[in-house]
Parts: structure tokens; sequence; C-alpha cells
């Protein structure tokens, strides 16, 4: 795609995203008349949805940047925080920071840890000769996810915990939020990831091409390796810390946006940030309204639509990585 129509792609994208935006703030368990948004008898309900909606659309935008920072880095389409096990491992941190701690900064911060222990262990287990080993990070990672995945289960079955409702539900994902301050945590987060990852988007079109053609065009492969590595699982630990485990959205978006708007991640990471949060908004709008009075955890539907995503990559990557 052309440099002009892949811009007009993302203009789409922000329009898309803002009229979404409207009327996920009308619909839910109570309709929102269009011609009473601005009335006092909504004020309350509309709050608390609007924070909502920019916990969808900051914490999508999250995961997709991790995503794309994943893939560019691995080159590889499987590549994501839920199949590499960084949301796992941020799960796992922040169950036990709610059942040893309960407080905010210490979920937080235990999640962080663990996102950034698992892209540690990950690495560790996938490196040979001392470089990632983009086809044993995928192993890597599906074996560490379901380390931690089993970690989750002991201690949630163990746990005689009064909360062990509410962090099964949170687990499953979670866009409930009542002030903005989460929300503020987790966009400047996001944005933080954003702007470092732009900066180095010259350095992901260099991986692209093979570690051995970037290392030729000057690269420092492993520092920049380190550095996105780094960013993708603090992301990606602060979108778990708030929202719990979404599978699949880093998975998806990224290699959709790459199919529309071409390889160079100067366009690819605007792209694959407002894909996420459209998608993770319509999910939500999804779960909302499907079931309704009753509200369908988010992971659940992404999952539903991720899953066969999945197995269709898979299919399609098999002559490359299954020779």
């Amino acid at each position: 795609m052309k440099r002009v129509k892949a811009l007009n792609f993302i203009l789409i994208l922000i329009l898309c995203l803002s009229v979404l935006s409207i009327l996920s703030s009308l619909m839910g368990p109570a309709r929102i008349p269009l011609g009473q948004i601005l009335s006092d008898r909504y004020a309350d309900i509309l709050r608390l949805r609007f924070f909502r909606i920019m916990l969808a659309i900051v914490a999508g935008a999250g995961l997709s940047l991790a995503g794309v920072i994943l893939q560019g880095v691995l080159r590889n389409p499987l590549a994501e925080p839920y199949v590499l096990g960084v949301s796992s491992g941020s799960g796992l941190g922040a169950v036990i920071g709610l059942l040893f701690f309960s407080t905010g900064i210490a979920v937080n911060a235990l999640a962080f840890i663990g996102g950034g222990l698992t892209i540690v262990l990950v690495c560790s287990l996938a490196r040979v000769d001392k470089r990632l080993s983009p086809e044993n990070m995928i192993i890597s990672g599906i074996l560490v996810n379901a380390l931690f995945s089993s970690m989750l289960m002991f201690f949630i079955s163990n746990s005689y915990s009064p909360r062990i409702h509410s962090i099964i539900w949170w687990l499953l994902g979670n866009l409930q939020v009542y002030n903005g301050l989460h929300v503020a945590i987790v966009a400047v987060v996001v944005l933080a990831g954003f702007l470092v990852t732009i900066i180095f988007s010259k350095e992901l079109n260099a991986l692209s091409l093979g570690e051995e053609e970037a290392i030729h065009l000057g690269v420092d492969v492993e520092k920049v390796k380190g550095i996105l590595l780094l960013v993708s699982a603090l992301v990606t630990s602060v979108v778990v810390s708030m929202c719990g485990i979404i599978g699949f959205v880093g998975l998806m978006m990224p290699h959709l946006a790459r199919r529309l708007v071409g390889p160079d991640h100067r366009i690819l990471v605007w792209a694959s940030i407002l894909m996420g949060a459209v998608f993770l908004l319509l999910c939500d709008v999804v779960s909302r309204i499907i079931m309704a009075p009753r509200e369908l955890p988010i992971g659940v539907v992404t999952a539903f639509v991720g899953v066969p995503f999945f197995i269709y990559i898979l299919r399609r990557s098999r002559k490359v990585y299954f020779k």
C-alpha cells in the first residue's frame, strides 16, 4: 500500500474509533437515548462508561503495541504476549499481589515483575549460541505459559480468600474501572512504549530483513532486542495488572495491519495500535450486550475470535516453520 493510502487508512481508523466510542457510551444493560446523552439523569452511567471506554482503547492499543514489537523482533507472525507467556507471568504476579497484599501498588509491581521475569526466562531458554532463536522463543513461550497457567490454577484452587470469585472474573478479562487514575496509568505507560517503539522503528525495519542484514546496516541487534522486549513486557504487565488476561489482541491486530499497510514500522505501529483499540472496544460492546443484563468476560470474546485466527496463521506458516 502506498504511503498516502496508508495514511488515509489510519485516518479512517481514527474516525471509526471516535464513532464507536460514542456508540459504546450509549450501549449496555442500561440503554441511553442519543438525545439524552447530555442529561444529568445518565451522568453517573456515562462517567463510568467513559472510563471503561478509555481503558478499552488504551489496553487494546497497548496489547497491539506489544504484539507488533514481538512480531517485528522475532520475525514470527505467531509472536504475541499471550503466546509467549508474558500475560500469564504478569497475571501470576498480579494474583499473588491480590491474594497476599491486596493493594494496588503491590498488584501493579508484582505484575510488572512477573512479566519481566517471564521475558528473561523465555529468552534464556530460547538463546542458542548467545543469540535469540525466534522459533525457540515461541516454543519456550508456550511452555512457560503452560507452567505459569498451572501455577495460577494452584494458587486459585488452594485459596480460601473471599475475593476468589472476583479474581477469577478478573483473570478472564475485565474492563470495569471506577476512576480515571487506573486509565491514566495504563495510558502513560502505553504512550511511553509507543514513543520508544517509534524511535526504534527504523531498527525494527532492519530486523525484519534478518539479523545479519541488520548488523550490516549498523544496528546493535542484541541491544535493540533487549530494549524492545523490555518495552513489550512493561506494556503487557501494566495492561494485565489493570484488565486481567486478554489474549490474541496482540496476535491478530499487528498481523492484519501488516497485510493492510505493509511492513514499514513507521506506519505499521500506528495502524496496529489503532486497530487494537477499535477491536477491543468492539469486543467490549459485544461482551456487554450479548448476554445483557449479565456481562461476558471480554477475554472470552477475544478468544472466540482469536483461536480460529491463530489456527489460520499456523496453517499459513506451516511451510515456513515446519519444514
